[in-house]
Order: C-alpha cells, then sequence, then structure tokens
C-alpha cells in the first residue's frame, strides 16, 4: 500500500464532492442542439456524410481502437522523470505507485491537450459552419488520446475493450446534463464493482446514441465559432475548455477506480 486508508478515504470524499457538483448544470444547456439544428438544415451532404462516417469510427474504437488507439511509451517515460528510474516503467508498475504520481503525470498530460485543443480550435473557427462541422471529429479524436492517456496515468491498459468502454462513458459523462450525468455515474458505480464489471461491460450499448449525444450536448459552446474569422477566438477558448473539462472528468473517474481498488 503506498497510501494510508484514512488518505485513500480523503480522496475519495474529495471525489464524491467534485460528482456532487457535476449534477449543478445550466438548464439551458438544452439549446446545445441548435447549431446542429442549422448544420442539418445548411450543411451540404457530403460533410454530412462524414460526420456519420466518424460515428462507425467511434464505434471500430469500442471493438478494436481502430486509429485511435495510442502508444503508452511517451506516458511511461513520464513516470520515468517523476521516479527518478530509468526508462523501464511499465504499466503493472504504475498500477502501483501512490495515487499523488499518477495525478502529476495525468495533470501534465491535460495541460498538454489544452494547449493542442487551442490551436486547433482556432483553426477550425476560420470558417464558421463549415470547418464547425471539420472541427467535431478532430474534438473526438482528441478526446479521446486524451482519455486514453489518463487511463495510462492511472495503470490501467486502453488496449483492453473493457477499458475503451469506460472510455467512451466518461466522454458521455463530460457531455451530459444532469439526468444523464446521474444515470452514468450509476453506471460506472457498477462497473467499480469487480463482481459485477464483466456483466456490466456486456451492458454498454448504443454506442452510435452516445457518440450523437456528444455531439449536440457539444453544440452549444460551439454557437459562437459559426461566426467566421470570430470563431478563431471563440474555437480557441472552446476547445481549450472542452478538453479541459473532458480531462478533468478522466482524472477524477479514474482516480476514483483507483481509491476504490485500494480501500478493498
Amino acid at each position: 500500500m503506498t497510501e494510508t486508508k484514512e488518505q485513500l478515504q480523503s480522496m475519495l470524499h474529495d471525489i464524491e464532492k467534485w460528482e456532487k457538483d457535476q449534477k449543478s448544470l445550466w438548464f439551458w444547456e438544452r439549446i446545445g442542439r441548435i447549431p446542429f439544428m442549422l448544420l442539418d438544415k445548411f450543411t451540404p451532404k457530403f460533410i454530412q456524410d462524414k460526420m456519420m462516417t466518424l460515428v462507425d469510427e467511434i464505434g471500430g474504437f469500442i471493438q478494436t481502437g481502430g486509429r485511435y488507439l495510442i502508444s503508452e511509451q511517451s506516458i511511461m517515460n513520464r513516470f520515468s522523470k517523476h521516479t527518478g528510474g530509468s526508462d523501464g516503467v511499465q504499466l503493472e508498475d504504475v498500477a502501483s505507485m501512490p495515487v499523488n504520481v499518477m495525478e502529476q503525470v495525468a495533470q501534465e498530460l491535460r495541460s498538454s491537450r489544452k494547449n493542442i485543443a487551442s490551436v486547433q480550435g482556432a483553426s477550425t473557427g476560420i470558417g464558421g459552419v463549415f470547418t464547425l462541422a471539420a472541427d467535431i471529429p478532430l474534438s473526438l479524436g482528441l478526446a479521446l488520446k486524451t482519455l486514453q492517456e489518463i487511463s495510462l496515468a492511472y495503470g490501467y491498459d486502453p488496449h483492453e475493450q473493457e477499458e475503451r468502454y469506460f472510455i467512451i462513458k466518461c466522454l458521455q459523462f463530460a457531455s451530459s446534463d444532469v439526468v444523464g450525468k446521474k444515470a452514468i455515474l450509476e453506471d460506472l458505480t457498477a462497473l467499480n464493482r469487480s463482481e459485477t464489471n464483466r456483466q456490466a461491460f456486456s451492458q454498454v450499448q448504443g454506442w452510435r446514441e452516445v457518440v450523437m449525444t456528444y455531439r449536440d450536448n457539444y453544440g452549444w459552446k460551439k454557437l459562437f465559432q459559426m461566426v467566421p474569422v470570430a470563431g478563431i477566438v471563440f474555437g480557441a477558448f472552446i476547445n481549450r475548455s472542452a478538453i479541459d473539462e473532458v480531462a478533468e472528468t478522466g482524472m477524477m473517474l479514474y482516480k476514483k477506480r483507483r481509491v476504490l481498488e485500494r480501500l478493498k
């Protein structure tokens, strides 16, 4: 054990407080579908087809990882720097490290991905509604990469299909409304019970709905990015804050899993 029972319980208390805070969201998030109603009306068919292709790709990510799977070596190298060891850190070594070291690495990744999201949002904010359509798949791809890196930072392997299900649930949580967040937390509570883990994972269905819900709830944040040129500023800010929210969600939910496992 790298932490005392009291330290782990204190961490769990902080995480549960964060979960409670997540249930206090703006009621007008329902307007999130408006930008995408406009997209459906004005966007050329080939762009809509491209976005539907993305939905299929996310399905591929769940099943096999597709082109979204990442290499773990760069994450392991970060741990080597923190522990003062060699470059031979393995994922199983990470799983036994102190939680605060995991959190430091995850925070570094969070900061790095926010910077990338800012550049990406500014680049795709130039052309208004049409580059917004291109921005959605890029944002989703960066979100998936960020969550995979955070899973590695807490000692979990995104190459395993069950972990990819968990990543999609994290992605869904970050963009859901109050009702959705409550339901997802209940799902993840079931996933955290080792005796029902595989059964709960086998019940995760409707991944198309997960991705489309993410797209629609993400919409209100992109409303101002639909203005050409001005979208550069809005795109940089919105993408940065969105990835920050995704990273925070991943950090808290993966940290909770690790703390609960150690308390057992």
